[in-house]
């Protein structure tokens, strides 16, 4: 599933088209993905200004100037895709995905200036739903989220509190949305890494400064693969076409049985399954 990075990645690629634009003309194809699309979808949408795209954990948001939000999910497969004029050329010093099947197109967006975007799904676990904007918060699917990674909320301090007593792993922990929101799997396992703390050990043994450590790793690896256009490891694309860079710069996750990256480390990075999923770490130099 895509996480933060890419969600970004996808939210800016969509920004300088949708950000302002009124929407002139909106296509469902079918009566849902994951979940059936609300009442009216399409009626409600037309006509409607894009008032800017925001991105809230791993949810895309639309704020409308009808005063409803449009919340879109990407789930495992969903893909936007912007419409490029009739024989124009993508940038050559990008790889691209290959074009979507035009039978898994399930939502189109038209805006008065005449971009089109085309939202794909192929296994449509991903959603999209209409709130009214003024209770958002209220809603069952942000009620609760923790502080974004990359906001001056997340810090030392809220993880301590968070930690405070409890003896899952930091891995664990961190993928709890309550406590941090959008971090998933592959960010997490290359934190911890950076910050060379175990994902097994006790959360709530975990020192202030190793916090402050783990923290900093956290901001380094979500900036650094929002740079890169987020990971591609099966289906990911960003808004038009190019597969993400940041799985080349993976120091742990799916490279078990290589050495370890880390500086004055001649450990080999090892996988184990933690709460039903993979965990890539050093035994050596993640304490």
């Amino acid at each position: 599933m895509p996480e933060l990075p890419e969600v970004e990645t996808v939210r800016r690629g969509l920004e300088p088209v949708l950000a302002g634009a009124r929407l002139s003309r909106v296509e469902a194809r079918r009566p849902d993905l994951r979940f059936p699309f609300p009442e009216g979808f399409v009626q409600r949408l037309t006509g409607a200004v894009i008032q800017r795209l925001d991105r809230r954990a791993k949810y895309i948001l639309a704020p409308l100037s009808v005063g409803e939000t449009l919340i879109m999910h990407l789930g495992m497969t969903g893909r936007f895709e912007i419409e490029r004029p009739q024989g124009a050329e993508r940038p050559g010093e990008f790889h691209y995905a290959a074009d979507p099947d035009p039978k898994h197109a399930h939502v189109l967006f038209e805006t008065e200036a005449g971009a089109r975007v085309t939202y794909y799904d192929p296994r449509r676990f991903g959603y999209m739903a209409l709130v009214e904007t003024a209770l958002m918060d209220l809603h069952p699917w942000f009620a609760g989220l923790g502080p974004e990674p990359l906001s001056d909320g997340f810090d030392a301090a809220r993880l301590a509190h968070a930690f405070e007593g409890r003896r899952q792993g930091p891995k664990t922990l961190l993928l709890d949305q309550k406590i941090v929101a959008g971090l998933g799997n592959i960010y997490v396992c290359e934190a911890l890494h950076r910050a060379r703390i175990s994902p097994f050990r006790p959360a709530g043994r975990i020192s202030r400064p190793r916090l402050e450590r783990l923290v900093a790793a956290v901001r380094q690896v979500l900036e650094e693969a929002i740079a890169a256009g987020g990971s591609t490891i099966s289906d990911y694309a960003a808004a038009d076409g190019a597969l993400g860079y940041f799985q080349h710069s993976f120091r742990v996750y799916d490279r078990q049985g290589r050495p370890c990256p880390n500086e004055g480390c001649d450990g080999v990075i090892a996988r184990r399954v933690q709460a039903g999923r993979s965990t890539f770490y050093c035994p050596k130099c993640q304490r």
